[in-house]
């Protein structure tokens, strides 16, 4: 009976230890590289059915844990995690990403998602961890020399645009852009009025990830739009738990480099020897007019994020961001704030969901004129300031005797033409989706979703200077100033609606996705010409106004895991082609084949492996040709107007018509290898890919009497675009404390016209150093833009002969028919790489591009470097220093035009490069803060003696605004 007792007293005792070992367990999931929360982790506990998902904060939570009990974490791509508990509460789980598992990540491609190991199109995604760091104002610099086949050059002006072009692009005569999609949404790429930048509304701190589709077999599902390639832009979600993330960052920025021109004294020297007769009109100051019209600069980003449920069911996202940006020259401005928000409820366990997504920008800008072409040319012994002039107390060139009339055909004074002109703009922009997505109850294999998109910009721009500012009424003193008012509306609305079905039978896995699709786009501009003007006559327009419709739909077919078939058509109609001939279908077709399933499933060495074929048609239709099937009429200005009694009534002038146009269309073929070497420590892509874009819309002459105008548009040429990527990633150094990741990516591509209707080749580039004549062609057999010039003569020690050239057709004259083809912009090679080095709290970020073998003409040089600029018979002007090492003397059509100008444009750029140091249990735990400092635009190495390499403009250099390079300090504050 005593021993019972006891017994039972025991129990007792132990009753409520058990009950106690029953608790509540908790945690966030985050990756061990950035600390972001991790959602969607799949945690289970093992031997039991009680098992969770961790929320868009990478929260989780458990009750009734026993203690001692295993606790699995898995995710996609990461390894798994495996804890005991016993006792624990409000854990923090580290996960990191398993290079082995990169092929199981889910991406966003067109209308849905993929995983990685599935896809068979030319698919690059660069997710926040990846994005570029630095002094990024728009987002498409997170990207830059990030992704084979993606080059992104961007001017050097604050919060301006970039060329961007996904391997070469398609077009001859139209757009060469990608295709732009922000959250399902597909937007223009073009900017309204007020703005810099079609995509400086987007705060980059609002991208989660980026995916590059450059085959057809993955852009065949945006059809009409597509041949370009497609940029899908997904944006962040909201989330459950209470988090706050603030970013502050500020820079300085100067000048790097100017154009080689006369110093004050030399010049002076110059002017004695050559044009005594101009000596009187040299002053006696020293003036650096390329400095002069530059500034030191600013530059400030802020942005705050918060996530949390709102009404306690909402995943919510708001962020606000502020940024401010100073140009390098003069009064140049760029201001943004932008306000985003994100909000993904899901209802009917799951089975509803809906996103929200919200973004608008406001963007404030002060423009500046282009001014560096005067800032070369003009007398560094003049001051910028003249107290006795009429123009605002600045010098200019004007005559005492003849009412201060400007002097013709003499450059004006740069620093006043900045600081004397008031170009100011602003645009407000808002643009969003709202997306319904429904896993039907009955068969959750099947899903119906909805997306509805709109985007409104509307902004205004105007432009003042006063009646003394030397620029404002021409060469003349005439006794007004400019004012110049100019405001823009346009309206992009979306209507996507599609069904998506996801099953397995047995090794066979069967995906398909079919929809409908509506876009139209609209709008209206006014123009005021010149307000202090009588004669200046306003303008209030409607733009032109389109819409595109398409049905669509994709199959996918996995079989065994092993063989992957995918199936793209989009049928697509668009207004900007007469009925007839506006309705183009896009096929594409992708196969992959799983080598490493097939044949080395048991190698240690190969841990992935894939074959990947595509085909496909995509379209362009951005080509300028506004509505012109339809016989359009425009109103005459004041010189073209009929006058009854006192009324001026203006005429209506019949426009350009064009008849029988169709899409221009891009086949292309892609075949790839994806690798993987020693648990995917090492992993790349090695891809080539042919292009042939056909029915290039062009303008060109049209027979007298076919058109109300001497020019129109047809569908005339072809031409061809071969290439080869390589990619490859790899983790150097994986461990506790250390490690290092880098990325090299090459691109090489040739491009070749094949067809240009019955002509031969089109002569291009119309003043391209301001005579008349052209420098570049069109021509079968040649790659676009080649240049077309004199070819230079040199003499025995291997310096240009001032004027001699060879006489190529032997007639015994030089003239254009001496003209021959010689290089062309084309880079031979693309290079990008980036490193990413972590010890400890430590980081270290660059990234460097190069571009290879491409060739550049100086048209500075080409107008400017020849001694007779020194003056233009009225005034002494100034001229580059390279005329000492080709002693050129007499500008005319043959010396500008020699090949002696074509430069070598191949250089080697660090865009950035970073370091920083984390303080991961800053505030008592209670937050994270990382601080860093870097360096923008850090060096370039180059043999082209101009300001820059990265020109743009089809390799023609007629100056451009050059970048500066920024030194930067900041802060990340996570809560």
């Amino acid at each position: 009976m005593k021993t019972i007792y006891k017994k039972l007293l025991f129990s007792l005792f132990l009753l409520p230890l058990t009950v106690f070992a029953q608790s509540n367990f908790n945690g966030t999931v985050v990756d061990k590289g950035t600390s972001q929360p991790l959602p969607g982790v799949n945690v289970q506990v093992l031997g039991t059915k009680n098992s969770a998902v961790t929320d868009f904060d990478g929260a989780f939570k458990f009750t009734n844990v026993k203690a001692g009990s295993k606790v699995v974490f898995s995710y996609v791509g990461y390894e798994n995690v495996t804890v005991t508990y016993s006792g624990q509460n409000d854990m923090k789980i580290t996960m990191e990403e398993s290079s082995s598992k990169l092929s199981e990540v889910v991406i966003q491609v067109g209308y849905g998602t993929a995983k990685k190991k599935d896809l068979t199109g030319a698919t690059t995604t660069i997710t926040a961890k990846e994005f570029n760091k630095g002094a990024i104002i728009t987002t498409e610099n997170l990207l830059t020399g990030r992704v084979a086949g993606l080059s992104v050059n961007t001017g050097g002006a604050p919060g301006s645009g970039s060329e961007i072009r996904i391997r070469g692009g398609a077009s001859l005569f139209g757009s060469n852009s990608p295709l732009i999609v922000i959250d399902g949404l597909p937007i223009a790429n073009d900017s309204g009025t007020g703005s810099v930048n079609f995509l400086a509304t987007l705060n980059p701190a609002t991208i989660e990830t980026f995916t590059v589709l450059k085959d057809a077999s993955s852009t065949a599902i945006y059809g009409a739009r597509a041949a370009n390639g497609v940029i899908i832009i997904t944006t962040k979600k909201g989330g459950k738990n209470l988090s706050v993330e603030y970013n502050v960052q500020y820079g300085q920025g100067d000048v790097v480099k100017t154009v080689d021109v006369f110093g004050a004294d030399a010049f002076r020297e110059q002017i004695t020897a050559r044009q005594p007769n101009l000596v009187s009109r040299l002053g006696n100051t020293n003036t650096d007019w390329q400095r002069a019209i530059y500034q030191k600069t600013d530059f400030v980003d802020n942005s705050l994020s918060l996530r949390g449920n709102l009404f306690g069911f909402i995943p919510s996202r708001l962020t606000l961001g502020k940024t401010y940006q100073e140009g390098l020259r003069l009064t140049n401005t760029f201001a943004r704030n932008t306000v985003g928000v994100a909000l993904n409820p899901s209802f009917l366990n799951n089975h509803l969901k809906i996103k929200l997504n919200a973004n608008y920008g406001n963007e404030n800008n002060r423009f500046a004129d282009g001014v560096e072409g005067n800032a070369i040319r003009f007398d560094p012994t003049q001051p910028v300031y003249d107290g006795s002039s009429p123009y605002g107390g600045f010098f200019e060139y004007f005559d005492r005797n003849d009412n201060n009339r400007l002097l013709a055909l003499t450059p004006r004074n740069p620093v006043a033409q900045l600081l004397q002109t008031v170009d100011t703009g602003y645009s407000n922009r808002l643009f969003g989706n709202f997306e319904v997505d429904y896993k039907f109850h009955f068969l959750p294999s099947l899903r119906a979703i909805v997306n509805v998109g709109f985007d409104e910009t509307w902004g205004q721009r105007t432009r003042n200077a006063g009646r003394f500012a030397a620029t404002a009424g021409g060469n003349n003193n005439i006794p007004f100033g400019t004012s110049e008012f100019n405001s823009t509306y346009r309206k992009n609305a979306l209507f996507d609606g599609y069904l998506a079905y996801n099953k397995t039978f047995g090794k066979l896995n069967f995906d398909a996705t079919a929809g409908y699709s509506f876009q139209k786009f609209e709008g209206r501009g006014f123009s005021t010409g010149n307000r202090f003007d009588p004669t200046s006559a306003a303008l209030d327009t409607p733009l032109f106004d389109s819409v595109i419709l398409s049905y669509f739909a994709r199959t996918n077919f996995s079989y065994n895991d092993k063989y992957i078939f995918t199936l793209t058509a989009r049928r697509e109609s668009s207004s900007k082609f007469d009925p007839d001939s506006r309705t183009g279908i896009f096929p594409a077709a992708g196969f992959a084949w799983k080598l490493k399933e097939e044949f080395f499933k048991e190698n240690k060495t190969i841990s992935d492996l894939k074959l990947r074929l595509g085909y496909g048609v995509s379209g362009q239709q951005d080509v300028g040709n506004n509505n012109d099937y339809i016989q359009q009429f425009g109103l005459g200005n004041v010189n073209s107007q009929y006058i009854i009694g006192n009324t001026a009534v203006p005429i209506g002038i019949p426009q350009r018509f064009s008849q029988g146009l169709t899409w221009e269309k891009t086949t292309t073929y892609n075949a790839a290898v994806d690798y993987g070497l020693f648990n995917n420590r090492i992993n790349g892509t090695v891809e080539a890919f042919y292009k042939e874009s056909s029915d290039l819309l062009a303008v060109v002459p049209s027979a007298d009497g076919s058109n109300f105008s001497n020019r129109g548009f047809r569908n005339i040429g072809a031409f061809t675009t071969k290439g080869l990527e390589f990619t490859i990633n790899a983790d150097i150094i994986k461990g506790d404390k250390l490690n290092w990741n880098v990325n090299f990516n090459v691109t090489s591509f040739k491009r070749e016209i094949t067809q240009l209707g019955n002509v031969p080749f089109f002569q291009l580039g119309d003043n391209i150093a301001g005579t008349g004549t052209q420098a570049q062609v069109f021509q079968i057999g040649w790659a676009p833009y080649s240049y077309a010039l004199f070819k230079q003569l040199y003499d025995a020690s291997g310096q240009p002969v001032a004027g001699a050239f060879a006489d190529l057709n032997g007639d015994n004259v030089i003239n254009a028919n001496d003209k021959y083809l010689f290089r062309n912009p084309d880079p031979k090679a693309i290079i990008g790489f980036s490193s990413n080095f972590n010890y400890k709290n430590f980081d270290l970020f660059f990234n460097l591009r190069a571009n290879i073998g491409s060739r550049l003409f100086n048209a500075v040089n080409a107008n400017r470097a020849q001694w007779s600029q020194l003056t233009t018979g009225v005034v002494p002007q100034n001229i580059p220093t390279s005329v000492l090492e080709s002693n050129f003397e007499i500008q005319n059509n043959q010396s500008v035009l020699s090949d002696y100008f074509v430069e070598n444009g191949s250089f080697l750029r660090m865009d950035n490069v970073t370091l920083g140091y984390t303080f991961p249990k800053w505030l008592e735990g209670k937050a994270s803060l990382r601080m860093f400092t870097g360096v923008q635009n850090a060096f370039i190495i180059t043999k082209y003696s101009g300001l820059d390499p990265e020109i743009g403009n089809n390799g023609v250099d007629n100056t451009i605004y050059p970048r500066q390079r920024q030194v930067l300090v900041g802060a990340n504050i996570k809560f």
